[in-house]
């Protein structure tokens, strides 16, 4: 997880303390997320981030944990490079 990921995440996990890390395995419902703050998460992942998380990225699944979304954000970019790549490049 990079720290532009954990910063765009920290402010939505209310039970995150300022000197606490996130690890990949936090559960983010543990830490605070709720079904509402995790749509303004995606937005600010979006934003900040500079993905596009399609509809079926947003499960359950990929919002239990950290490494989690994490994982579902590197997905998506890692196919947003492969589309973005020359395929004489690859």
């Amino acid at each position: 997880m990079d720290q532009l990921f954990i910063d765009t995440l920290r402010p939505h996990l209310r039970y995150l303390t300022p000197d606490q890390d996130l690890r990949p395995e936090d559960r983010l419902r543990d830490l605070g997320l709720n079904s509402m703050q995790a749509i303004d998460l995606v937005f600010d992942l979006e934003d900040n981030c500079g993905v596009t998380l399609p509809d079926e990225q947003l499960t359950d699944a990929n919002f239990e944990t950290a490494g989690a979304l994490w994982q579902a954000v590197e997905n998506v970019r890692s196919a947003d490079d492969r589309l973005n790549t020359p395929a004489d490049a690859r």
